[in-house]
């Protein structure tokens, strides 16, 4: 069975999903588990905001927005 790498999602390009794998940095990582971004949730890349202040996703079922810096540290395989 091949070794699956996780990427970051600041990575993926709109339509792109993957499964969230693990987070990056623990002070976000707290912040993102409040709202509901678990490990072992599907996250697609729905849009880029305006001017790259945000990136529209949508994990599980739920659309949320996210910084970049919130994206760069969920880690997806």
């Amino acid at each position: 069975m091949p070794f699956i790498r996780s990427t970051a999602a600041s990575n993926f390009v709109a339509g792109m999903s993957g499964t969230i794998d693990r987070f990056t940095n623990e002070n976000l990582a707290g912040k993102l588990l409040d709202i509901g971004v678990r490990p072992g949730s599907r996250l697609r890349i729905v849009r880029k905001g305006p001017f790259g202040g945000s990136w529209y996703v949508k994990i599980d079922r739920h659309c949320v927005a996210l910084r970049k810096q919130e994206l760069a540290c969920i880690m997806i395989k």
